[in-house]
């Protein structure tokens, strides 16, 4: 329950701080989050994301400041029967409230890391509270974690899944249990405010034999583009900026974003709005392929400049975009595949490589949708031959330290 109203008033927040960014929402305009930017002239698009810069720079330098040390979902769950770490409450929440507003303001980044955060932060308080066993407090501070997840994205099913393959990393028929009833009441309890809505309204997809013959080529690919820009991202997060030199890039990196946004509206935000044109088969191969490239090069920018947020919906964006690439080739010279299908399929499989949980992506991806059942198919299929793929590849380059989940330990929220 506490995350479920924890994750609502986190979704309200955000929309609350796009309205007022972009002047969107009033009766008979826009009231979506990139058709509120396309309405919104230029100056108000760069000035929205001047002041992101502005607030995470000097949020998150002065939040480093206090000295205390944030702690991540994963140090919160814990390992084994090792008792997991308090998360501060104050600076939590105050690292909680920076990634919300930045996002409402246009970061590129995503916002499910901050409920997550939110959701774990109550769960060891509770847990220290009732005085629970490391192993039972264990068990509920990753629930707590994955029950914001579950609130805010409205996806009981990935939320179990996450707190089972990513936060546990074990199943039982107790952890199973406890996964399932928390992420379906905080799932549950924001409907009264934000309705049970999808996240991306999909028309009918069919399966055919050229999708799945797509699906199999197509898998390996976008396995390899996954492990490309999950080693960008590494580079980008070892190099963070930290201390002072925070405010030095955050200004410019995301005053440059709002420059591009004149020009791409659909940059600003997690990828949402860019999600939703792929799966829409609305978006041509030479916008998607513009549009990844730059979301690669902002995505890699906030990185670098230290903000925090995660990468759920971004990597699956930019999945989706390469996937409608991959598909104008194919459809070039092989029976034709819809894009809005191959964008979905590619998206969730990139997804899952890119954030090692393919059985939580494959969750989020039909959950998101609420896609028939026959798509399962080539979403299973492209989701095997990606993660296997970016794994060999991964041995291959011998890659160090691959990208850190944004609740693990060194990943983007840990490392602010």
């Amino acid at each position: 329950i506490m995350s479920g109203l924890g994750g609502m008033m986190l979704a309200c927040l955000l929309h609350d701080v796009q309205h007022m960014a972009y002047g969107y929402g009033q009766a008979g305009g826009p009231h979506d989050f990139l058709h509120g930017v396309m309405a919104a002239p230029p100056w108000r698009r760069v000035a929205a994301l001047f002041t992101c810069g502005l607030v995470a720079g000097f949020g998150w330098w002065r939040l480093q400041r206090t000295g205390v040390r944030l702690v991540s979902v994963n140090a919160a769950v814990g390992r084994g029967d090792a008792p997991g770490r308090v998360m501060p409450a104050r600076a939590t929440f105050i690292h909680v409230m920076l990634q919300i507003v930045t996002v409402g303001l246009g970061s590129p980044l995503g916002r499910e890391v901050a409920p997550r955060e939110l959701g774990a932060m109550l769960a060891t308080r509770g847990a220290r509270l009732l005085g629970l066993a490391a192993g039972d407090a264990r068990i509920i501070v990753a629930c707590g974690a994955g029950a914001g997840l579950a609130a805010v994205y409205n996806v009981p099913l990935g939320g179990t899944l996450f707190i089972l393959e990513v936060l546990l990393k074990a199943f039982s028929p107790r952890a199973a249990l406890s996964a399932l009833a928390a992420s379906g009441i905080a799932a549950l309890v924001p409907w009264w405010a934000l309705g049970n809505a999808r996240q991306y309204d999909i028309g009918p997809m069919a399966l055919t034999p050229a999708l799945m013959a797509w699906a199999v080529c197509a898998g390996p690919l976008i396995g390899v583009g996954a492990h490309l820009v999950r080693t960008l991202g590494t580079a980008a997060q070892n190099r963070a900026a930290s201390g002072v030199a925070r405010i030095w890039w955050c200004v410019p990196v995301f005053t440059g974003l709002g420059v591009l946004a004149c020009m791409f509206p659909q940059l600003p935000g997690n990828g949402r709005g860019p999600m939703q044109l792929a799966v829409a088969g609305s978006v041509g191969v030479a916008l998607a392929a513009e549009l990844l490239g730059l979301k690669i090069l902002v995505i890699m920018g906030a990185l670098r400049a230290g903000a925090a947020g995660g990468l759920l919906t971004p990597s699956l964006t930019m999945g989706a975009l390469l996937s409608t690439m991959l598909a104008a080739g194919w459809n070039a010279v092989l029976f034709p595949v819809h894009a809005d299908a191959a964008a979905l399929v590619g998206g969730v499989a990139f997804l899952g490589t890119f954030m090692s949980m393919p059985m939580t992506a494959l969750a989020l991806g039909i959950e998101f949708t609420r896609v028939g059942h026959d798509m399962w198919f080539p979403m299973c299929l492209a989701m095997a031959l990606a993660v296997a793929t970016g794994r060999t590849c991964a041995r291959l380059t011998r890659l160090p330290a691959p990208l850190a989940h944004p609740s693990a330990p060194g990943s983007v929220s840990a490392r602010s």
